[in-house]
């Protein structure tokens, strides 16, 4: 368990969120406000984050849709229970198990209209970070093939899939959908109007039938570069991080 010493309180949309995180290790930041916001969960709902980490993504949506049902895996006890601690500080019903996705708990093997995740990115090979948390969360020990098929397995039938990932990830993710899901829809994630995206947010409904979506760009940030000691984000981005609007919009 963290001590509170090692915590930073950091406000999330405009401070309607406050999450401890430790101030070493794996920090959210933009990635889980985005994938809570591309969602598509409604009151009443029941939601899977795989990976939860301190509860970001999972809370920053029970900040946009009152009366969602949450539950989160995570794989590291300290985090499991710094989410458990987020959830009770902001009044949110956050149920948070902790375990494998690979070897999922008992407690978890039933059915969720919504499953989220934010798997890490970082290639295997990659040199490890100091801090096994940070480590653990960002490098890629479980294939995404892996992330998509706890998922799968976890969906009701018309249940939905929300996942971001680096755009190096997306030939697997896709290639692990088939043949259960469909309805694909793909968001690249342009850091600047004009630049390639790094990322994307995925969403894929479990027997869908529609068709393939490669959806325009959104844009993060203002400008052709960062200007001075602003985020400089842009007007739709800053609606999403700050706001928490969804990112139906985007999706169509």
């Amino acid at each position: 368990m963290f001590a509170d010493s090692e915590l930073s309180d950091d406000a999330f949309l405009c401070g309607r969120l406050r999450l401890w995180q430790p101030r070493r290790g794996y920090r959210a930041a933009t990635d889980p406000v985005l994938l809570a916001a591309a969602c598509p969960a409604g009151p009443g709902q029941s939601v899977l984050d795989l990976g939860c980490g301190a509860g970001a993504a999972a809370l920053c949506l029970a900040a946009r849709v009152a009366g969602a049902v949450l539950t989160g895996l995570e794989v590291q006890p300290d985090y499991a229970d710094l989410a458990r601690r987020n959830a009770l500080r902001n009044g949110i019903a956050l149920e948070v198990v902790t375990g494998d996705l690979t070897d999922m708990p008992r407690a978890l093997r039933r059915d969720f209209d919504h499953v989220i995740a934010n798997p890490p990115y970082y290639p295997r090979s990659g040199t490890p970070s100091p801090q096994p948390g940070r480590d653990t969360a960002l490098r890629a020990e479980i294939p995404l093939a892996a992330w998509v098929e706890a998922a799968t397995r976890r969906l009701h039938p018309g249940g939905w899939l929300t996942l971001i990932c680096g755009t190096d990830g997306v030939p697997e993710v896709l290639g692990a959908l088939a043949p259960r899901m469909g309805s694909v829809a793909v968001l690249p994630l342009a850091p600047r109007a004009g630049r390639p995206a790094l990322r994307i947010i995925l969403r894929a409904r479990k027997g869908g039938r529609g068709a393939f979506r490669l959806l325009a760009p959104f844009v993060i940030h203002r400008g052709e570069a960062h200007d001075g000691d602003r985020e400089g984000y842009s007007d739709t981005a800053n609606a999403v991080l700050r706001d928490g609007l969804p990112l139906t919009a985007a999706f169509g």
